[in-house]
């Protein structure tokens, strides 16, 4: 693979707004581990007992894009279009509202595994409580998977393509596929690559009845085989991808670069099994993704991983690693912020950026990392025998 430039980063988490805070708050984790999954949450205790789960606590749209325009957009969608606008002005693509580059030539790919299940309950509940005629014609929009994706291109005035990925917890990873894609086919020549997810009580009421959840008195321990469940997070974020010397060429800064990039898909011996892991799946993208960046399993320096916290999916996902290198380091991001699903990629990513930049790797489920980072392995493991691995290779 030639080489493509990540020239801007902007993102939400539980760890703050935009990237200085997320790096701010690795390294400060890093020192001192803080729990951000027992404060209050934006989830109803009226209708859901005791919810842990990481929220972007300190996170206000108003704050960045003013007060108007907003009413009727969702939590997803604000999200979005906020981490828009960070990646932008952190890229130097937009300065002082204006942009730097021909908005046709300035594309989104964003991924999402759930959508704006915030919108989708409430058309249903208004359906089937009340009336369909009362539904918000203005708030419909937002029920449409792909309608927070288009938001960030309408509210930033990009009119290159607008993908939105939908296959779960490996979407933020494939995002950056599908926009290597249109920069090679000349379709843009910058990409805002990634994703995001919203905490809902839809969201965590499902996982709550499909028993996965580590909540009071289950052990949360990503990568161990003793954890009894995972802690839901929400967050989002983009990449600002460009083809390398097109970035030098605009004076961009060079955060880093993605040098590799591959994905496998193993189906499931019966066809009434819905959920699936696979290992060889994982190691097959792992793989792919080395040869792509033409580097052995020896240079990878540590591996930020998708581990939750589900035993079963975790204990996958490490075999798979180590059936390519037995020693690789290992972190679990997902320990500091929880799940994120279609935005796990992204927040992995961000990590890796983080890491270049002198945050000490944290928490390592196994192994330790000897001196610098330099190459950092992206994986995820999807629940329907899908994987997926990026590889980033710190600016020179």
């Amino acid at each position: 693979m030639n080489p493509f430039a990540i020239t801007g980063v902007g993102l939400v988490s539980p760890l703050g707004v935009g990237y200085p805070d997320f790096a701010r708050g690795l390294a400060a984790w890093a020192s001192e581990p803080k729990d951000l999954f027992s404060g209050p949450t934006l989830l109803d205790p009226a209708k859901i007992e005791a919810p842990m789960a990481a929220e972007c606590a300190t996170f206000d749209a108003k704050l960045h894009l003013g007060d108007k325009g907003l009413r009727n957009f969702d939590r997803l969608t604000k999200l979005l279009i906020v981490c828009g606008k960070l990646t932008l002005e952190d890229a130097g693509l937009k300065q002082a509202g204006t942009h730097r580059l021909s908005p046709d030539r300035i594309g989104v790919c964003s991924a999402t595994a759930y959508g704006s299940l915030e919108a989708i309950t409430e058309a249903v509940q208004v359906t089937e409580l009340e009336d369909p005629r009362f539904l918000n014609p203005n708030r419909f929009p937002n029920t449409v998977i792909n309608a927070a994706a288009g938001y960030v291109s309408i509210w930033e005035d990009l009119r290159a393509p607008n993908v939105t990925v939908v296959d779960g917890n490996c979407g933020s990873l494939d995002a950056v596929l599908s926009g290597q894609t249109h920069l090679l086919n000349d379709r843009a020549d910058v990409f805002l690559v990634g994703g995001g997810e919203a905490l809902s009580e839809a969201l965590y009421v499902a996982f709550r009845k499909l028993n996965v959840l580590a909540e009071h008195g289950r052990t949360f321990a990503p990568g161990q085989p003793h954890s009894q469940g995972m802690r839901i997070g929400e967050g989002a974020g983009y990449l600002s991808l460009e083809k390398a010397d097109f970035a030098r060429a605009r004076g961009a800064h060079i955060r880093a670069e993605v040098i590799g990039y591959g994905n496998a898909f193993d189906a499931p011996a019966s066809e009434a099994r819905l959920v699936h892991v696979s290992s060889d799946a994982l190691m097959r993208a792992i793989r792919m993704a080395l040869r792509d960046a033409d580097l052995s399993p020896d240079q990878i320096d540590v591996v930020a991983s998708g581990v939750s916290g589900v035993a079963e999916f975790d204990a996958h996902e490490l075999a798979g690693i180590a059936a390519v290198r037995r020693d690789l380091p290992v972190a679990a991001p997902k320990a500091i912020y929880g799940e994120t699903f279609g935005a796990g990629g992204m927040l992995a990513s961000a990590c890796a950026l983080a890491w270049f930049d002198g945050v000490p790797v944290a928490p390592l489920v196994q192994g330790q990392v000897n001196g610098p980072v330099r190459h950092v392995l992206v994986t995820a493991v999807g629940y329907y025998g899908n994987a997926s691995a990026l590889i980033l290779r710190k600016s020179s």
